[in-house]
């Protein structure tokens, strides 16, 4: 048996049998499945599309109450190799029922999970690239209360120092935030807030080449962050806040979307998902339309599924595991599970002094995925740890080129 996670791979070993290049290109694109999730088909759509993935060699599977017509609409996944998109898509393009709709979101969400160009994303002082090998952001709370380093860096002084010391070991950004967002934690006011970080973001004022991140939910502390030299907003809320999407519109920062029910003090009040995965997909979806709609461009959108926010340990766990499914969202994905609870219940360990091992197994796991960014407080030893996702993604870049164009018929 062949191990093989990328067309890249599959491009590997077929050039291995010194096939011919052509022959190799043609052969790669039947060298894996694709799993794509459709939600909302109609009844009209569902066997219109189970016939058109049958005729390209592909399958797909719908409810069994289409067959007597007991259901109105399905979930449909599709089964199929990129060869077969490739000459299914114009197909469905061609057919009533939204079917042709669903071929735009399919060719948009195939092409954003294979991608794995760089690109630069930029702030209003200074630019970072995601994409060409698992990155690391740096977590300084400068708080009294969090769950794992409150009080340790709540003086300014310190707090720079330590952000220095990230930026040494080699952090691509620096995450400055002053409310704890641990489940069940106290707000605090914008002012306070505030008054926790300004001082923290002014001492680090030209001492930085990397950009810093303000790990906020309130708008008035993303403006203030911004005009002080912040070039991300971290909002853990998702940009639910009208006044927050219009800060970072005008702003220019970029932002990262992450997903939460509730807020803090009550996130975790409600863990029923009907479909979690799906549930987090949609509503992040729904985000980042909302950000574009009120002028926050696309380029500048990074996503967060949310670990421990709103979700058990479990329900963590399948979202870490699965986290590669968000990247075909459009957008580059950021995963923290640094010294988290959810990595505590797997090791029966409540001390997160004591979740060091997990929190780098946790970020290789994501990194293998393709996140791009992974938040931690342990910079040194998650670079180190990601050096090998980053040694094994530059030999899967080393493969034979292979077409990754969907839109149009192989004839």
């Amino acid at each position: 048996m062949l191990e093989v996670d990328a067309l890249a791979d599959v491009a590997r070993e077929v050039a291995r049998t010194e096939s011919d290049p052509e022959g190799v290109a043609i052969m790669t694109r039947k060298g894996r499945i694709y799993p794509v999730r459709l939600d909302g088909v109609s009844l009209k759509a569902a066997p219109l599309l189970k016939q058109e993935t049958l005729s390209v060699g592909a399958d797909s599977a719908h409810a069994r109450g289409i067959a007597d017509h007991s259901v109105a609409t399905t979930s449909v996944v599709i089964l199929a190799t990129w060869g077969q998109y490739h000459r299914l898509l114009p197909k469905l393009r061609r057919q009533p029922f939204r079917l042709a709709e669903a071929a735009e979101e399919i060719d948009h969400a195939l092409r954003a999970y294979v991608s794995r160009a760089p690109r630069t994303i930029v702030g209003p002082h200074r630019s970072f690239v995601v994409g060409d090998r698992p990155r690391v952001m740096g977590v300084l709370n400068v708080t009294p209360d969090s769950f794992f380093d409150g009080g340790l860096h709540f003086d300014p002084k310190e707090a720079v120092a330590h952000a220095e010391a990230m930026a040494a070991e080699g952090a691509t950004v620096i995450d400055v935030g002053g409310e704890s967002t641990r489940p069940r934690a106290s707000p605090v006011t914008p002012d306070a807030e505030w008054a926790r970080v300004g001082p923290v973001l002014e001492g680090l004022a030209g001492r930085l080449s990397i950009p810093i991140s303000i790990d906020t939910r309130h708008a008035e502390v993303a403006q203030k962050a911004v005009d002080a030299g912040a070039d991300i907003v971290n909002d853990v809320e998702g940009m639910r806040s009208e006044a927050m999407r219009r800060v970072v519109a005008k702003s220019g920062a970029a932002v990262i979307t992450m997903h939460m029910r509730g807020e803090p003090a009550t996130m975790q009040s409600n863990l029923v998902y009907a479909d979690l995965r799906d549930e987090v997909f949609t509503a992040l979806a729904a985000a980042t339309d909302r950000a574009i709609a009120d002028g926050v461009p696309a380029e500048k959108i990074l996503v967060d599924p949310g670990l421990g926010f709103g979700k058990s340990a479990e329900q963590s766990l399948e979202l870490l595991l699965h986290a590669g499914e968000f990247r075909s969202l459009g957008y580059p994905v950021v995963v923290g599970a640094s010294r988290k609870s959810f990595l505590g219940w797997l090791l029966g360990m409540d001390d997160p002094v004591h979740r060091l091992e997990a929190g780098l197994a946790a970020a290789v796991v994501a990194a293998e995925r393709g996140v791009a960014l992974v938040r931690t407080h342990d910079v040194g030893p998650t670079i180190r740890a990601l050096a090998l996702v980053q040694a094994a993604q530059r030999l899967s870049s080393s493969a034979p080129p292979v077409d990754v164009s969907v839109s149009e018929s192989e004839g």
